[in-house]
């Protein structure tokens, strides 16, 4: 087993292959989700500790700390035993009593290890459901009057419509960017809604990997302009523009619990239906 820290793209090429190798519709993690994550803010790896465990010239498991005390990982099911590795990485990076971990309820290898460490899962509070939808059936999108969808050219606006959206947001044109130069990031996938003004008030990027699953991440609509049905527009336009690349099945992850319901109404009535559920746990 050959155990290294994180040294730029290649490596992150390296997590991605081994995300979608172990993929399912209950799983954690999609190659898009690492794209985003790493590139959607710059000047931060100094706050994200990352190893990489590879044997046979394949990465088997990888950990992702996002300082002070959080665990991204992602294991093959087949080298289960290496959950631990990960976590005792972990464990000697963040001291006991600062340590949050978060898993899918598809991933019971993981779920598995951290019982047998003595982590202790977080019963209440915010959590994160994994939604899937085919995409053989989806209906045309309506704008309002007004209204244009279009794939994004103009990348100022829609840096800009972001930060409106998930005000305060550290995303910046520099930022997005990196995430236009990551794969799996592709043009074509990076739709927005335009009001009849020019500016871009929403948007929607899906990220298609090897597999031919299609991750939205994220959608966002800017506060002026909510309520128009412009986010499920925008949503239907990408995911059409994901079909025509190639895309059998399309994947979402909004957060569950009744504190920030919407995004979830909103995929369940695009035809998305839930599959796992995120889960916490502390040590």
């Amino acid at each position: 087993m050959i155990v290294t820290c994180y040294g730029g793209p290649r490596d992150l090429r390296a997590m991605q292959e081994l995300t979608g190798r172990i993929w399912t519709p209950r799983a954690r993690w999609h190659a898009g989700d690492l794209a985003w994550g790493r590139f959607q803010h710059r000047g931060r790896e100094s706050e994200w500790p990352t190893m990489l465990w590879r044997a046979d010239r394949r990465t088997l498991a990888w950990g992702w700390v996002e300082l002070p005390g959080s665990l991204n990982l992602a294991v093959d099911p087949d080298h289960a035993g290496l959950a631990h590795d990960v976590l005792r990485w972990f464990e000697e990076l963040v001291p006991a009593g600062k340590r949050q971990v978060e898993v899918s309820s598809g991933e019971p290898h993981l779920i598995d290890a951290l019982e047998e460490r003595g982590y202790a899962r977080v019963k209440d509070g915010p959590f994160f459901v994994r939604m899937v939808r085919d995409l053989d059936d989806l209906p045309e999108p309506v704008p309002p009057a007004g209204f244009r969808l279009q794939a994004v050219r103009d990348v100022a606006g829609r840096v800009a419509a972001h930060r409106a959206a998930f005000h305060p947001s550290r995303v910046t044109e520099e930022s997005y960017a990196a995430v236009r130069a990551a794969w799996p990031y592709r043009r074509d996938l990076d739709w927005c809604a335009l009001a009849p003004d020019g500016s871009t008030v929403a948007y929607c990027l899906i990220w298609l990997d090897d597999r031919q699953v299609a991750l939205i991440e994220p959608v966002g609509t800017v506060p002026a302009h909510r309520g128009k049905g412009l986010a499920r527009a925008v949503c239907l336009a990408a995911l059409r523009a994901a079909r025509a690349a190639g895309a059998k099945q399309a994947v979402v992850a909004p957060r569950g619990d009744d504190g920030y319901p919407v995004p979830a109404r909103l995929y369940s009535r695009l035809g998305f239906r839930d599959t796992a559920r995120s889960l916490r746990f502390t040590h």
